[in-house]
């Protein structure tokens, strides 16, 4: 596959770092915008990229505000609708290089959030969504003392930064060759700021509260063994979308589908329900 990146100016003036993979010989037919989680970049699904273009569907990844080669303070969002934006810039561009071909957007975990909140409040002119793992609630109930206490101190010190916690033990299980390491990726990192935690959890709530409104198909992917983002948010999600939403529990599963042991089959489940739409 060809891989080509740029740079654009964000919704907030920072400058996001893109890349996009796309078949070397075979005729494209559709594309695909991709929005990575926490602390993570774009880089990390090139695995996931080789399969799409293999069936002729180009991907366009965007590393968000604060994250891989993107400019701003490490983990840090200025906020849910500043990062929709940034969405819908990689999805306007994703038009103007590819005039006429259909357009998906695909989200995972903090990005499934970003993605499902860029549908509901942008409309952008996308065929459908593909939601893994989102964040739109955490598996783990933080102390109601704790989340008042942060939320008062975000207010104040909102690019105060705190460790996410997370242990690449929660993130996949091991035994799939074509997972994408984390540990020995420079790129990645275990910051959030205050300003982004409180905004993604917002965003969840609000994204919950108003999914009537989405206008697409959706795709979402979350395994039941997910200690990271909750799988039961996801499952309400579906019950409000009904015929709507394509949900696909994954049994066992943790929270990176596509690096988990089981990871081949999630990217191609996520193949075929495109091959379904187009």
């Amino acid at each position: 596959m060809l891989r080509d990146e740029w740079q654009l100016t964000g919704a907030t003036g920072s400058t996001l770092f893109l890349r996009e993979w796309k078949p070397d010989a075979q005729e494209i037919k559709a594309v695909v915008c991709l929005v990575h989680g926490m602390g993570e970049h774009g880089d990390r699904y090139k695995h996931v990229a080789a399969h799409f273009t293999a069936a002729g569907i180009a991907v366009i990844a965007i590393d968000q505000h604060g994250h891989g080669r993107s400019t701003g303070k490490r983990g840090h969002l200025p906020s849910i609708g500043a990062a929709a934006s940034d969405a819908a810039l990689m999805i306007e561009a994703a038009g103007e290089r590819h005039p006429g071909l259909p357009i998906f957007l695909y989200g995972h975990s903090m990005g499934g959030n970003v993605a499902l909140n860029c549908a509901l409040l942008l409309h952008p002119p996308i065929q459908g969504l593909i939601l893994t793992s989102p964040w739109l609630r955490l598996a783990f109930k933080p102390h109601p003392a704790v989340e008042w206490f942060g939320r008062r101190l975000a207010s104040v010190f909102p690019t105060m930064q705190q460790s996410t916690g997370l242990h690449i033990a929660d993130l996949f299980r091991p035994g799939y060759d074509e997972a994408a390491p984390i540990l020995e990726d420079p790129l990645c990192h275990t910051k959030i700021t205050l300003n982004t935690f409180t905004e993604v959890g917002a965003g969840g709530e609000w994204a919950l509260a108003n999914a009537t409104n989405l206008q697409v198909p959706l795709l979402l992917l979350h395994g039941t063994a997910d200690r990271v983002t909750s799988f039961n948010a996801s499952s309400q999600l579906a019950e409000t979308l009904g015929k709507q939403c394509h949900f696909r529990r994954w049994d066992g599963g943790l929270h990176e589908l596509h690096n988990d042991i089981e990871g081949e089959k999630a990217i191609l489940e996520m193949l075929n329900w495109l091959e379904e739409q187009l």
